[in-house]
């Protein structure tokens, strides 16, 4: 039943992929009760046929509570065959996660440590730009496919614009950004290894850092507090951050996004250049904006509906929101 279905979708899939110069996509995504494994698709760079070149990353859930190790090894072995017949790829192009509840002394941000050391890399296309993923090291890849849209988005209205990136990661939403003709680029996190990532995604597309395309390792929340240097405003802010951290990185003792998200939009707001607008997203399923919250003189709407790309069958795996100074003028013109 598993290899059928993902024959399935990828059929669809890569013709849609290609509809939307995009090669990587969710394929499988807990579809069967019985088989809870997500499935994601990164087809080689200028491959021929996207639907047969390219690598599988798929994470393993836990099926049941009493479910004996013996008989999780044989599904788990079941089900990695049924994904290699119904792919029809060879089995050094599979590669196999476990996801299990993401907690851990970062806070939750268990997704962003390092599981192995093999450092297999490859580059993906995505609406015109390169990404470097990893295929082998992390529990995620360096690319969150659910946010696709949203990235194409700030891509489409970035020209000309000042960009600030927050809780950056690889930096993707940046490099979107200078594809979109950003005349500045401000990408903060906290974690070195990511930010050098980011660098060399810029690379694959042919750009580099300099005075107006800066990079920041730096506490989000202490970058905001302090404020960027000679009191600069953007007008596009992308906000991203964890739905809890308790790491010792962080000069706060604790983050949490349901408790701390209305002072953390209103230290943003404080850097949005007038008629400019920030989208604010988080992973934290028990989430609802209060509009109370929102900082005077701004307003907005939920775009999760857009924001979640059609290949995710996981309508809720992300929450977002855009948010406009001027709001109301702006709706009136």
């Amino acid at each position: 039943m598993l290899a059928a279905r993902l024959s399935k979708r990828m059929r669809h899939l890569a013709k849609w992929g290609r509809r939307q110069d995009i090669g990587c996509f969710r394929l499988y995504e807990r579809d069967i009760p019985d088989d809870p494994i997500v499935i994601d698709w990164f087809a080689d760079v200028d491959a021929d046929d996207i639907a047969h070149d390219g690598d599988v990353v798929a994470w393993f859930h836990d099926r049941k509570r009493d479910e004996t190790e013996r008989e999780a090894r044989a599904w788990r072995e079941a089900s990695e065959a049924a994904i290699l017949e119904g792919l029809g790829i060879p089995r050094e192009r599979l590669f196999t996660r476990h996801r299990g509840r993401q907690r851990s002394d970062e806070g939750g941000r268990s997704q962003y440590e390092r599981v192995d050391t093999i450092s297999r890399t490859k580059l993906v296309d995505e609406h015109g730009s390169r990404f470097e993923i990893n295929l082998t090291d992390y529990l995620d890849v360096g690319l969150f496919l659910d946010h696709r849209p949203t990235r194409l988005a700030v891509r489409e209205r970035a020209k000309g614009k000042r960009v600030l990136n927050l809780f950056a990661y690889t930096g993707a939403f940046s490099v979107h950004a200078r594809a979109g003709g950003a005349s500045k680029t401000t990408t903060v996190d906290m974690s070195g290894t990511y930010l050098e990532w980011y660098e060399r995604n810029l690379g694959h597309n042919g750009f580099k850092v300099d005075d107006d395309h800066r990079i920041v390792q730096a506490d989000c929340l202490q970058w905001l507090e302090d404020g960027p240097a000679g009191g600069e405003t953007y007008d596009i802010v992308i906000l991203d951050p964890p739905t809890f951290s308790n790491s010792k990185r962080m000069k706060a003792s604790s983050f949490s996004i349901q408790r701390d998200y209305p002072e953390m939009l209103k230290q943003v707001a404080r850097f949005i250049a007038p008629g400019g607008e920030l989208f604010f997203s988080t992973n934290d399923r028990g989430f609802d904006l209060d509009m109370a919250h929102v900082p005077e003189g701004f307003g907005g709407h939920e775009i999760s509906h857009r924001s979640v790309p059609e290949d995710f069958r996981n309508r809720k795996i992300h929450r977002c929101w855009r948010l406009a100074d001027g709001w109301k003028d702006k709706r009136r013109r």
